[in-house]
């Protein structure tokens, strides 16, 4: 997939985690209630080692010895406000977690749902499938899990040391000092680790898109013999997201074991020297028993905050390639003040000079000054060897793309000025490979009108000749097609799809041949829907069959982006040229 360039180290290393915020802000009822179910859990926290102080000092001494229970009874107290706190900030922050997913899946959806098709010509889609699906993932884990737990334990560690300083100013210095120790490995270790973290995301994309691609073209696979090929150059791409994820763990925990290994010896020195005091009778046994405490919280939160800088780096991370979907622009795209289309649709179509490549091959022409003009009702065939730009024209007519030179309009609006919904709402299009959806039949019909009721859709099934085979299905039109329709036949599929097309009741029809490959029975079916299908309709045919062709209005032939020759089959066989030689490879003498 082209990738972004990633923004300098250092200094902007955090900006993508602007965009997991502008979807959390949606919610600041919810926000506000989490932070302060954690400002409950955390002072809660900090209270207990006081609890524990009054206990030991006051409530285990002979002059407030009858009043022990009172101060048991206020270590509940917190012990209950911790219980009850905790609870609803992991509701809260767990639900903001889920929500802000699920609207940052819903949102990069609907920006790819305005991509033109070149940006995935250029970008893998099982990789953006991955990018949704693992990338969200850890988005969830960072807003339900890591940054409450980066919260609680910052607060935690700033209460703690605030009540060190309070209950024993001289050993709270001590351990302040500890604090500049403990940054610089976070700082010099994190700064490699943000780079193993994306590199590590990475790699785990590239597992995802393998398996997809895999799986979707399992029978080829295995009728080619080529599971071991494939098993192997899965196992290498799986062995090297785990060499980068190992990378990642040694890092992570090189950095966990500096950093607690730091403070808690730290921590272990300042007890001794509590300990001194305690004996010197400078501190009493309650204060140094919450201060061992205290500071046991103040470390772990410390070094929990290690491992939450893990969880953010890899978050952020995510982040951006999640905000690289979200700002990709679409290239087609309507105009400030698109040109209506005149109405009632004429169903006219101009290419006036049009050139035109891929964006993936420009080295080569696939269209070179084509111009054609379609009256409104004729059925024009167009025909011509592989790479001579056939589907092209549909793709531009459709407005996929945009030409590089030249004009095409639809009943005298050039496209470039209408809106491209409105030119689309104008053709139908019949593919040569059927398109379903791991649908019922019902919404795969509905397609070509969604608001259509069952009578039309039973009309249009009629006419497609898919009746006879819906009825037959288990659950009728309601009935599970699978996934690409696998549990229809390749003639079934087509005469779906002209069904959909039928309910789209479109004045322009795009057919790129559909009974190429299929049995004589199911051909039949489908040349007979056909024909009741381009009636009244202006229709481009892709012809891939010259028999089915007989009856069009006109053929044009093309070989190189260009038109070579134009007429009806029998001039054209009598031309003797590009038409004929085609006949003639493809009926090998037997006359049409």
């Amino acid at each position: 997939m082209a990738r972004q360039e990633s923004p300098a180290p250092g200094s902007r290393k955090f900006d993508s985690l602007q965009m997991v915020w502008s979807f959390a802000r949606h919610y600041p009822g919810r926000i506000a209630a989490a932070i302060a179910a954690l400002i409950a859990s955390s002072a809660a926290t900090m209270a207990i080692p006081n609890g524990f102080r009054l206990v030991i000092d006051k409530g285990f001494s002979a002059e407030h010895g009858g009043d022990i229970g009172r101060w048991f009874q206020y270590l509940l107290a917190v012990v209950v406000i911790l219980a009850v706190a905790t609870s609803l900030r992991f509701y809260f922050v767990s639900w903001l977690g889920e929500r802000v997913v699920a609207d940052i899946r819903i949102a990069v959806q609907r920006n790819l749902l305005r991509l033109s098709p070149s940006y995935f010509e250029e970008n893998r889609p099982a990789e953006i499938t991955s990018r949704i699906t693992s990338d969200t993932t850890l988005i969830e884990q960072l807003v339900g899990t890591t940054i409450s737990l980066g919260l609680r334990n910052s607060l935690t560690g700033l209460a703690g040391i605030t009540y060190l300083f309070y209950i024993a100013p001289k050993l709270a210095a001590m351990m302040l000092l500890i604090i500049p120790i403990v940054i610089v490995p976070i700082r010099v270790i994190g700064k490699r680790l943000r780079a193993v973290a994306r590199s590590s995301q990475d790699r785990v994309a590239d597992v995802g898109t393998i398996i997809s691609e895999v799986l979707s073209s399992m029978k080829i696979v295995q009728a080619f013999g080529q599971q071991q090929r494939e098993g192997d150059r899965f196992e290498r791409s799986v062995e090297t997201a785990f060499g980068t994820a190992r990378k990642r763990v040694m890092l992570r925990a090189l950095l966990t074991v500096i950093v607690i290994g730091l403070i808690f010896g730290s921590i272990t020195f300042i007890m001794w020297q509590g300990a001194l005091d305690v004996q010197a009778g400078r501190i009493t046994g309650g204060t140094i028993a919450a201060f061992v405490l205290t500071g046991a919280l103040v470390a772990g939160s410390l070094g929990t905050l290690a491992e939450v800088y893990g969880d953010i780096v890899r978050g952020a991370g995510a982040a951006s390639r999640l905000a690289e979907l979200l700002a990709q622009q679409p290239t087609i795209a309507p105009p400030a003040h698109p040109v209506a289309l005149p109405s009632p649709p004429r169903g006219e179509i101009a290419f006036d000079h049009v050139s035109f490549r891929y964006p993936t091959r420009l080295e080569q022409l696939a269209l070179e000054d084509f111009s054609l003009s379609v009256r409104p009702g004729e059925t024009v065939a167009i025909v011509g060897p592989s790479g001579a730009g056939k589907s092209t024209l549909f793709q531009l007519l459709q407005r996929f793309y945009d030409p590089e030179s030249g004009t095409i309009s639809v009943d005298g609006v050039a496209l470039k000025d209408a809106d491209p919904e409105d030119i689309r709402c104008r053709i139908a299009m019949v593919p040569q490979e059927t398109v379903l959806f791991a649908a019922s039949a019902r919404d795969n019909l509905r397609y070509g009108h969604w608001d259509a009721d069952d009578a039309a859709l039973w009309a249009a099934a009629e006419s497609a000749n898919a009746a006879d085979f819906l009825r037959e299905l288990p659950d009728g039109l309601d009935t599970f097609m699978g996934e690409g329709g696998a549990r229809l036949s390749g003639g079934q599929r087509q005469r779906i799809a002209i069904a959909r097309a039928l309910l789209r009741n479109a004045p322009i029809l795009l057919l790129d041949e559909a009974t190429s490959a299929l049995d004589a029975e199911s051909e039949r079916l489908i040349q007979d829907a056909l024909d009741r299908l381009i009636q009244n309709r202006t229709t481009l045919v892709i012809a891939h069959r010259l028999a089915t062709i007989r009856s069009a209005d006109r053929i044009i032939v093309m070989d190189r982006g260009r038109i070579v020759e134009t007429g009806t089959h029998d001039s054209l066989i009598a031309l003797n040229g590009t038409y004929a030689r085609l006949a003639r490879l493809q009926f090998d003498g037997i006359q049409l």
